[in-house]
């Protein structure tokens, strides 16, 4: 069975604007996949989707399904639950004053005793690697911090689907390289929309690209990201990681 499964999604804006255009993929369970494309190629649009946040009418016609359900008015509860969706700026998802607070507020949600809850926080900070900072304010944060804190709010609810938005944008090279360490660890379902190649090339083995709403390509990240002319026409560029991983390439 698929993590996710999309068939023939299509969306459109309240002015008309066409965002998805019959999209179709699935992921496997246990697959990190890169969503690429340029800005308004329709890749925030497609996360927001996969747990219910879009559209504002469930059609309910199984255009998109998590580990094999059909997203409904009637299951949206469940299919959050198994979907954690990280935001591209973390300060519209931390709205607590602590970190613990923060982490907590999920599984709060879920019901679960107090002593379930902290066992839960406690796990989901040592898994993106900020063990004791349970009682700091999320506003003194670096925006590396906010960034794991976030995941570690959407970890501690044990979705069984990560989806991230551009969720190394913004951070210096060692929140980078630290988020890049954390998500490499992680053992569920991914799917990452980015702009950053590298992680895309470090941490993704498949990669998906859209523009204008359509999927242009699927298939191994080096081989498609390697192609200069598939980059090109789409807005994107060839990765200086590749330059490395290939040094013969240079002779042709």
């Amino acid at each position: 069975m698929n993590a996710i499964e999309i068939r023939q999604l299509k969306y459109r804006y309240h002015d008309g604007t066409e965002a998805l255009r019959g999209l179709s993929f699935t992921v496997a369970p246990g697959e990190c996949v890169a969503l690429l494309g340029p800005n308004g190629s329709g890749k925030s649009t497609l996360l927001q989707h996969l747990n219910g946040i879009l559209p504002e009418k469930i059609l309910g016609d199984g255009a998109v399904r998590i580990a094999g359900e059909a997203i409904g008015t009637q299951n949206l509860e469940a299919i959050r639950r198994q979907v954690g969706l990280v935001f591209q700026d973390p300060d519209d998802q931390l709205f607590c004053p602590t970190v613990e607070e923060d982490v907590a507020f999920g599984p709060q949600q879920l019901g679960l005793s107090t002593a379930q809850v902290t066992a839960r926080v406690q796990t989901a900070l040592a898994q993106v690697g900020l063990t004791g900072f349970e009682h700091r304010s999320t506003h003194h944060l670096s925006h590396g911090e906010k960034r794991r804190v976030c995941l570690a709010g959407v970890l501690a609810c044990e979705p069984a689907v990560l989806v991230l938005d551009e969720p190394t944008s913004d951070l210096d090279p060692r929140g980078r390289r630290e988020f890049k360490a954390v998500l490499r660890r992680l053992p569920a379902t991914k799917l990452i929309a980015t702009h950053d190649l590298e992680l895309a090339v470090e941490l993704c083995p498949r990669a998906i690209i859209l523009d204008q709403g359509r999927l242009i390509a699927d298939g191994r990240t080096v081989e498609l990201l390697a192609d200069e002319a598939l980059m090109l026409a789409h807005g994107l560029e060839r990765p200086h990681i590749l330059h490395h991983l290939h040094p013969h390439d240079h002779h042709s």
